[in-house]
């Protein structure tokens, strides 16, 4: 922790004080995935298992539907795992904070120079590295079976998705502080809110099929306007109106999980 402090009480202004300070937190948060890269590998199963499982249903359910879809339904599908994968990482951000606070690292990192900003943002791209690379090996896997990537698009979604895990993994955080007393609540309101937000989402299956009620709820999900950025990008369309919103969805949701986890990290410490 002592390099930790030295690190960060150099130059304590301006955004290169934020930056310096986000890179120490993700380099401290990185050391254990890089100590066990096996995470990585692991943490591919899950999208695997709907690659395999679940996609051919979709084929063979949605596939005279593919040119509603935007092309082949693989192209439909694979961004959806992409954005599944980064939904469960960065929504678990809070459960290593759990574990902080049984060993009061926690509390060490609050009493460091280190700006309360980038001890949420930092967290929550450490989720976005290991992200990366399996987007990597997902999309070269699909690339056979009739999915066309287009670079450019799948950089800016990638972009997007670590903008939205900085929102998310922040809200994240703030759950995981209020009920550290009872940390079985933490996974109880995550698995809660997290499997209506993904069915909302359109990202399993079209919402267009779904009923009425379904597809107005969705209108307030802003995963859903995260979901069908993602499709886009991944299909080439780098400026679009379904990109914008989103950006829009992707910003919004930053900034207010920066402000309720940097507000619920503040009165913590009080």
């Amino acid at each position: 922790m002592t390099t930790l402090t030295a690190l960060a009480t150099t130059g304590r202004s301006g955004p290169a004080a934020f930056t310096r300070d986000t890179a120490i937190v993700l380099q401290r948060e990185l050391r254990p995935v890089l100590r066990d890269p096996f995470s990585v590998i692991f943490g591919l199963i899950q999208p695997i298992v709907f690659l395999v499982l679940f996609g051919p249903l979709l084929v063979g359910s949605l596939g005279s539907q593919a040119d509603a879809l935007g092309g082949s339904v693989w192209q439909w599908f694979v961004p959806s795992i992409l954005v599944m994968t980064a939904l469960f990482g960065t929504s678990t951000v809070g459960a290593n904070l759990l574990w902080e606070f049984q060993t009061g690292a926690h509390e060490r990192m609050l009493v460091t120079p280190l700006s309360r900003p980038s001890l949420l943002v930092g967290r929550s791209l450490k989720e976005m590295v290991p992200l990366a690379a399996q987007a990597v090996v997902i999309v070269a896997v699909m690339m056979p079976f009739d999915f066309e990537l287009h670079l450019a698009g799948a950089v800016l979604g990638l972009l997007l998705l670590a903008v939205f895990g900085v929102g998310l993994g922040s809200f994240s955080y703030a759950l995981a502080i209020a009920v550290r007393k009872q940390d079985w609540m933490f996974w109880a309101v995550q698995q809660t809110l997290l499997f209506p937000l993904m069915i909302l989402s359109g990202m399993l299956l079209p919402l267009e099929t779904g009923p009425g009620w379904m597809r107005a709820v969705a209108v307030a999900n802003p995963l859903a306007y995260v979901v069908d950025a993602e499709r886009a990008l991944f299909a080439g369309e780098i400026v679009s109106g379904t990109v914008a919103w989103g950006w829009v969805a992707a910003l919004a949701t930053a900034a207010a999980g920066l402000v309720v986890g940097i507000r619920v990290m503040v009165r913590s410490a009080e």
